[in-house]
């Protein structure tokens, strides 16, 4: 059974930074595409990032393109969300998710794995 733990979340002024960090066990790792997704009170959660198992290919909603970074250590089973420039549109849970595919996929109903979320919130 896989399992996906999130960490990294907290409260950060407009303008700073956060790591979120997300570690799978149960499985081999890198035979996973990992998505960040997160969900704003009142809102649908909505896709954030998307890496493949190889980290040779990564795709971001649009919205967020040049302030969030994807990456993945496969050696310690964790995907990472690196986010700048913080607004506190960013204001969310943030969750982490995990399909076997080896191909980007960005829909909610493509992963089969969630983590139970990190809140990040942004003050003004």
């Amino acid at each position: 059974q896989v399992q996906l733990v999130e960490s990294g979340g907290g409260l950060v002024q407009a303008g700073g930074s956060l790591r979120l960090s997300c570690a799978l066990s149960g499985r081999t790792f890198s035979s996973y595409t990992m998505g960040w997704f997160r969900q704003a009170p009142g809102k649908e959660r909505e896709f954030v990032a998307a890496i493949t198992w190889s980290g040779g290919s990564t795709r971001y909603a649009d919205s967020l393109k040049g302030r969030f970074t994807i990456s993945r250590d496969n050696a310690k089973n964790t995907v990472y969300l690196r986010m700048n420039s913080l607004k506190p549109e960013d204001t969310a849970v943030y969750y982490c998710a995990a399909v076997a595919y080896a191909y980007i996929v960005t829909m909610t109903t493509d992963y089969r794995y969630w983590g139970q979320g990190t809140q990040v919130t942004v003050s003004s």
